[in-house]
């Protein structure tokens, strides 16, 4: 006899004249078995302010978001791991892109429930409210973090409002019968708790009736007092039924998938045919596979055997592929999914024809300055992309940098990669200095400093020095510092002594982006980037105009010439009068 799963229903109402300016939303998720199990089933309530211009395109992205990234985390991730890293995330991107608008922001209000087992988690931000109806009981479950200023109230500690975020966690049991309700703050003021258990009791067996009696009672309530009511939410979840009570059995950290064994030319794993060996490290192993059932050519990475026991770099690998799957960019190597259900602990990637950066550079010592500063501007925007997701490479070097048949470049391994504002920059050090320190990477990652965006600026600044001259920027490799007194002797060494073709201004934006100190280099990735686009654009334009004639190319003489020739009509005409 099949053992009970969870089970639940919901019903949903809404108070708005104009869907299109509608500034709450809501959803219910309830995925199938075996995705019931290990992530649970998603309630969720959205609410951004009335001033805001974009407020319904706030409130919508905050509820997708999460449950799109939500249910894409790794298997083994607990429920708060899984939660709070996708709102660590969400935030930042809400966040960054606020500050890019003139009007609006991605600021809203948001209340999430997780039900997995016999367990909710509640992960709460802002001023939307939670309700849990315990037979007779009725009891908020969430915060009202709210601030008071000119006599208005407005949600504090919401997402996207700051960079960092805090967020509320309350763990619930459940049990059957269990009533939740989700509404918006301007709720507040219209019903009573014994309005709410009245309501939800007269309508217990359909829950969408139900919420529009909540909806009803509130206008009729709002409109009585003599106050707006037309944003009012409501959403009730009832758990019908709870899985049977585990006893004794701990959660699967990896479930059941073991790591591969050595592969080699020819062997088969799982439909795929290994066709090369494209790396072999302490940590991973990389292949070249072919799909067998449609002769589709991947890059398989599976941890490397040895690991079988060492659960700290085994987590970070399943941590790679949900990062890599988020991140949407055409510079960067793209997530396959398996062509059929996996028996062994591996993710695929896009096979792609070309050559390291290393190679390209030394196949071709002639390329133009406009060549590389390409190349330059193409890795430039993989790794923006990257911080727009809230992910910092921390590997970022010529050997991974990939340059297809196209001249198309993409970033790639991403075995250092970290969530920035999610786990603490120990951590962060600690997974860098595993993997392995290259001559490319920031001195804050030998000195034990904290680490974040700018430390991948220096990465690509150096990567783009290396690519423009052939060399480093600093006669002392940062990654051998052995302490902070060693900073003074990282004494930058110009690109124009070593490539004459280096704009000046180019040559002080590397200065700066590849400054020792941390503060001191570029605030914003696209400053950095600005300053890499403005040789391009500069060749262009003198293209544009033409190179035959040196009078165009210098105005001055050229207005001295005509000057000269008008002067010598006059006097002419003057003679031949």
């Amino acid at each position: 006899m099949a053992s009970a799963q969870l089970s639940l229903s919901y019903g949903q109402a809404f108070v708005a004249p104009d869907r299109r300016r509608h500034r709450s939303s809501m959803s219910v998720r309830f995925p199938e078995p075996p995705l019931l199990s290990t992530k649970g089933a998603c309630a969720l309530i959205s609410d951004s302010t009335s001033s805001n211009a974009i407020a319904k395109q706030a409130g919508d992205l905050s509820v997708r978001g999460f449950l799109s990234d939500y249910f894409s985390t790794p298997d083994h991730w607990d429920v708060k791991t899984s939660a709070t890293r996708v709102l660590h995330a969400l935030n930042g991107w809400s966040f960054s892109q606020s500050q890019l608008l003139r009007e609006g922001n991605y600021v809203s209000s948001l209340s999430v429930m997780v039900y997995r087992g016999r367990e909710a988690h509640l992960f709460h931000m802002g001023d939307t409210l939670v309700f849990r109806l315990h037979g007779a009981e009725f009891e908020q479950l969430s915060r009202d973090h709210v601030t008071e200023l000119g006599g208005y109230r407005y949600p504090s500690r919401a997402l996207g409002m700051d960079g960092n975020i805090d967020i509320d966690y309350l763990r619930v049991p459940l049990n059957q019968g269990d009533l939740f309700l989700f509404t918006t703050h301007a709720v507040q003021g219209t019903l009573l708790p014994s309005d709410y258990v009245q309501s939800i009791r007269e309508d217990a067996s359909d829950l969408d009736a139900a919420c529009e009696r909540l909806a009803r009672a509130a206008v009729q309530r709002a409109q009585a007092r003599g106050y707006g009511a037309e944003q009012f939410c409501f959403q009730l979840v009832r758990i019908d039924q709870l899985p049977e009570e585990k006893k004794d059995q701990p959660d699967r950290l990896y479930g059941d998938l073991p790591i591969p064994p050595e592969l080699v030319p020819g062997d088969r794993l799982d439909g795929l045919e290994v066709q090369a060996v494209l790396s072999r490290t302490a940590h991973s192993r990389v292949y070249r596979v072919r799909d067998r059932d449609t002769d589709r050519e991947m890059v398989m990475k599976a941890p490397s055997p040895e690991l079988s026991n060492r659960n700290v770099y085994l987590e970070h690998f399943l941590l790679q592929q949900w990062v890599v799957e988020r991140v949407r960019s055409p510079f960067v190597v793209r997530i396959v999914p398996p062509p059929r259900p996996r028996r062994f602990l591996y993710y695929l990637m896009a096979y792609v024809e070309g050559e390291t950066l290393v190679d390209w550079a030394r196949r071709h010592p002639q390329a133009s300055l406009a060549q590389r500063l390409d190349i330059a501007n193409q890795l430039g925007k993989a790794v923006q992309a990257l911080h727009h997701r809230g992910v910092l490479h921390q590997q970022i070097h010529p050997g991974n940098v990939l340059i297809d048949t196209h001249g198309m470049v993409l970033l790639m391994d991403f075995s250092a990669c970290h969530l920035r504002d999610v786990d603490g920059h120990k951590h962060t050090r600690e997974l860098v200095r595993q993997v392995g320190l290259t001559e490319h990477s920031a001195p804050e990652y030998a000195l034990d400093d904290s680490v974040g965006r700018r430390s991948d600026q220096y990465s690509l600044a150096s990567t783009v020095y290396w690519l423009l001259t052939g060399d480093l920027p600093y006669a002392l490799a940062p990654h051998r510092l052995h302490g902070h007194t060693d900073l003074e002797q990282l004494a930058y060494r110009s690109a124009r002594l070593r490539n004459p073709e280096v704009p000046p201004a180019l040559d002080e934006a590397l200065r700066r982006a590849l400054d020792p100190q941390r503060a001191l280099r570029f605030r914003r990735m696209s400053e950095f980037l600005h300053a890499l686009r403005r040789p391009l654009r500069g060749e262009r334009g003198s293209r544009g105009r033409g190179t035959g004639s040196g009078l165009l190319r210098e105005p001055s003489r050229f207005w001295q010439g005509v000057a000269g020739i008008l002067l010598l009509l006059l006097v002419l005409s003057w003679l031949l009068r």
